[in-house]
């Protein structure tokens, strides 16, 4: 296979690159090792930036959000809703911060309203009463899967190529360039190899390891967040913790359901990417103070990410290391065809994105400016079931008798699941329930795929999409992912859920994690 440009990585930024290549006219091919969003960009709170949160230890990375939001706002809207935002203090916390907060902002540009700690709370009303000053700001909720996936199928429009499941596993260098990939398909096993003029480097947390492939290297750190998701949505806002930035200082609403988080902690490791029980109630436990009702709140799942942060190692405060990116020419490393793309955030994609194919254009001799800064994202169809609260509206204005309701937590009926099983394959990738639900509602609910996950699996066994003995690992595999995620936040109602799971699962279809089915 040969290309003008490789991308490596199939996180918001690789997709972004592979559009903003494409409506300049230069072919490209994504290579991902998993799926669409499966790193950083599908584990994160799902926050547009109004750059309020970095004003004092990031100025210009608030400088970017606060542009890229506003252009994002504009040019993806059906992607985004626009809740505004408050920034809030309580008892306890620094007064000098939230006093000086105000002019801060105003120093790089973000609008921010003082606004009466009541008036918050009448705003508000899951506010503690014990608040001391309140801010509006311009933040917004984003749905990062649904922005992914119309970037990459507007890019596939375009001419691009992508393959999926496809890991990088060398580079063959010839006279100080990259001449050849090698790849290897994790789920066939197949080897092949693409010869590409220029090679970008957008694997996130990895690219420090694929970097390394080329003998070039990246001084990377890895700072591992934890999030929660709660059963409802809680606040009509995003609410952030009017502090310099910390750990359970956001709740997100989405949809229906509201994120909270995140946690800061150094990883030596890509090993284990894993939320703990410890992490949950630290969180809960500091959260509680800005929004008390936490406390008591059911929440249905924990998730974990990796913030690939470019810095040296001496820093033991993750927090002060930069939310801006780095674009980094590996000529000086003897890779003259080689450009790493790392850090940054997901509301910045699309200027990481500009600027990353600005270098890569000016290689190959191409003089077409960038488009996505005024060209709106197209609304592709196929990638509308990510979002939450979605498919119950849908369900209700055409729900038809024969229609089968594959998840009720949800409410995704089948002809969703088949609409998206068209997707996955158009894009290169094989129908399963992993992939079903990076692409929709799926395992989502309450139930965590209790019982939908048995019903797509003989769904899809229905439709001859599966085979043999190959459904009962793909719904081990599936409910493992999701046993994960509800570990670390059961109790009460919840455990006496999760028994009745292990109960189904375990007892009676013997899926057991490492067992024979």
């Amino acid at each position: 296979m040969k290309t003008q440009v490789l991308i490596i990585g199939g996180g918001i930024t690789g997709v972004g690159l592979a559009r903003d290549l494409a409506l300049r006219g230069v072919e490209s091919v994504l290579v991902e090792r998993r799926d669409i969003c499966a790193g950083a960009s599908g584990a994160n709170h799902g926050l547009l930036h109004s750059g309020a949160r970095y004003v004092l230890s990031d100025p210009e990375a608030a400088v970017e959000c606060r542009q890229e939001s506003g252009l994002l706002k504009h040019l993806a809207a059906h992607c985004i809703e626009d809740t505004g935002g408050l920034f809030v203090a309580v008892e306890g916390d620094d007064e000098r911060y939230a006093a000086d907060f105000h002019s801060l902002c105003e120093r790089v540009g973000i609008p921010c309203t003082p606004i009466d700690v009541v008036a918050a709370r009448q705003l508000e009303p899951v506010l503690s009463e014990r608040l001391i000053a309140a801010y509006q700001v311009e933040d917004a909720s984003v749905d990062p899967f649904r922005l992914s996936l119309d970037n990459l199928s507007e890019a596939l429009e375009l001419g691009s190529r992508i393959l999926l499941h496809t890991r990088v596993v060398g580079f063959d260098l010839e006279n100080g360039r990259i001449r050849r990939t090698r790849l290897v398909n994790d789920q066939t096993g197949e080897h092949a190899t693409i010869e590409a003029e220029q090679v970008v480097n957008a694997a996130g947390a990895w690219a420090k390891e694929v970097a390394a492939l080329a003998g070039a290297e990246i001084e990377m750190q890895y700072s591992k967040g934890s999030l929660l998701i709660s059963d409802q949505r809680l606040a009509r806002r995003v609410i952030n913790r009017l502090r310099p930035a910390s750990d359970a200082d956001i709740l997100v609403p989405g949809g229906t359901v509201s994120i909270l988080g995140t946690t800061s902690l150094r990883l030596a490791t890509l090993d284990r990417i894993v939320p703990t029980v410890e992490e949950s109630d630290s969180i809960i436990n500091a959260a509680k103070a800005m929004v008390p009702s936490l406390e008591t709140t059911r929440f249905i799942r924990a998730y974990a990410g990796v913030r690939p942060l470019v810095g040296p190692k001496r820093l033991s405060d993750d927090r002060v290391l930069s939310r801006g990116f780095a674009l980094l020419d590996h000529t000086q490393d003897g890779v003259a065809n080689l450009v790493s793309i790392v850090g940054g955030k997901l509301t910045t994609y699309r200027l990481m994105a500009e600027k990353t194919a600005d270098l890569i254009s000016s290689r190959l001799g191409v003089s077409r400016p960038c488009l996505t800064a005024v060209t709106p994202l197209k609304s592709h169809a196929v990638n509308q079931w990510t979002a939450a609260g979605f498919s119950p509206r849908r369900w209700m204005q055409s729900h038809r008798p024969d229609d089968l309701l594959l998840c009720e937590c949800e409410m995704v009926p089948a002809s969703a699941v088949e609409v998206v099983i068209d997707g996955i394959c158009r894009q290169g990738g094989a129908p399963s329930l992993y992939a079903i639900g990076r692409r929709s509602r799926i395992g989502k609910g309450t139930c965590q795929g209790a019982f939908c996950g048995l019903r797509i699996n003989a769904f899809l066994y229905d439709r001859h999409r599966l085979e043999g003995r190959s459904g009962l690992s793909d719904l081990r595999s599936f409910l493992s992912a999701r046993w994960r995620g509800m570990r670390p936040v059961l109790w009460d109602t919840a455990l006496l859920q999760e028994e009745l799971q292990e109960a189904l699962h375990c007892g009676y279809l013997g899926l057991e994690l490492g067992g024979t089915p």
